[in-house]
């Protein structure tokens, strides 16, 4: 008599879960939180706790392939006539997080259109009971060294990127400059405007609440020169000086990223990207745009990288004459690409050689654009 009741205690708390809770199925490889990343709920460190909860499941629970899973995501009929009546919240900037929401998964085709006579309404457990605790991420610290005197105080703008990790890497430096051309008289090395546009970056993505490492550094801070002299003087991330063995700088810099992946990551802030900036070298007749290469098995990598390209073109579009943007979206194993964990972008500039190409990035104008740009695809992928 127990065992029936038991029984049936059981079956009516997983209808409870059937008719609340949207259901998916795990695939191969996933662990919890790519799980959670597809659906674009891994942000929040609630919906990892929520999950494990209404699947009955501890925090290091390997998933099963093909086996059903209910996702920290509550299912509403809609009822045709706004999202706060039909989820019961006065809120209306958290009504717009759910529209959202259902926009994304509508457009990555894991729901339909919610807005169709009295379809489904999806509203993620995060937006409801933790939407703003990433903001007790955001840097209290506003005054940065790094960026030079002129650009030291860096004034919060929004929290619009609160819980966001980047690590900024600019392309070679200390033994290694990287490309070098002339510019008339003056010699130019690939290093000193990687890093520039990196610190143009890293102080924007600050400005919005993000928390950004540089690993590359130099004391230079931002420059409004065209000619940036060249110099060996760069360090990593902890006053770490720069091997001249190529394979020991690559591995001391993805070891950095790790380390503090693994310490974010413990604080359940698991969106994390590594941003790595280079300027390429080739023929000097050959013109290229910006281009973008992620790992070939990463998901998100390529997700962010299609979304920089799309704002670029956008960009483009209105500020050339011409209207073309010839970048694009690649897969390579390099070596960031492949040991950083967090989701990295590798971003190739121009080519150094070509005499037009160098503008964009010799004119502190130009370098101040990209920077704002690579912000704007930057965002798009974090909202």
């Amino acid at each position: 008599m127990f065992y029936k009741i038991a029984i049936l205690i059981l079956s009516v708390y997983q209808l409870a879960y059937a008719q609340q809770y949207v259901k998916v199925k795990a695939k191969s490889g996933d662990g919890i939180y790519s799980l959670l990343g597809r659906y674009d709920l891994d942000k929040e460190s609630c919906n990892f706790e929520q999950f494990c909860k209404i699947n009955k499941l501890q925090s290091k629970s390997l998933l099963i392939e093909g086996q059903s899973y209910y996702l920290p995501v509550e299912k509403h009929t809609y009822n045709g006539k706004s999202i706060r009546s039909t989820v019961g919240m006065d809120d209306y900037r958290l009504a717009k997080q759910v529209e959202q929401y259902n926009d994304k998964m509508c457009d990555a085709h894991f729901k339909s259109d919610h807005r169709k006579g009295k379809g489904e309404l999806w509203c993620p457990h995060h937006i409801q009971n933790c939407a703003d605790k990433t903001d007790d991420f955001v840097p209290k610290e506003r005054e940065y060294p790094i960026f030079g005197s002129q650009w030291s105080q860096v004034r919060l703008q929004s929290k619009q990127l609160a819980g966001a990790v980047y690590y900024i890497v600019s392309g070679h430096g200390g033994p290694d400059p990287g490309a070098i051309a002339k510019e008339g008289k003056y010699k130019i090395c690939e290093d000193e405007y990687a890093y520039d546009i990196s610190l143009r970056l890293g102080w924007a993505l600050l400005s919005h609440g993000a928390i950004v490492h540089f690993i590359t550094r130099d004391k230079d801070g931002i420059r409004s020169d065209e000619i940036l002299e060249c110099d060996d003087d760069e360090f990593v991330l902890g006053d770490l000086k720069i091997p001249m063995d190529q394979k020991e700088r690559l591995n001391q810099r993805s070891d950095i990223i790790n380390s503090y992946y693994a310490q974010y990551k413990s604080k359940g802030l698991s969106y994390q990207r590594t941003i790595e900036i280079h300027v390429d070298s080739r023929n000097t007749s050959e013109r290229i745009d910006l281009f973008f290469y992620h790992h070939p098995d990463s998901k998100s990598g390529a997700v962010m990288a299609k979304k920089l390209l799309k704002t670029m073109k956008e960009k483009y579009a209105i500020y050339r004459k011409s209207g073309v943007y010839t970048g694009t979206v690649s897969e390579r194993a390099l070596h960031i690409l492949r040991n950083s964990l967090a989701t990295t972008i590798f971003i190739e500039l121009a080519n150094i050689q070509n005499a037009s190409d160098r503008q964009r990035i010799l004119i502190p104008k130009n370098r101040q654009l990209i920077a704002d740009w690579l912000l704007e695809g930057i965002m798009k992928d974090y909202d």
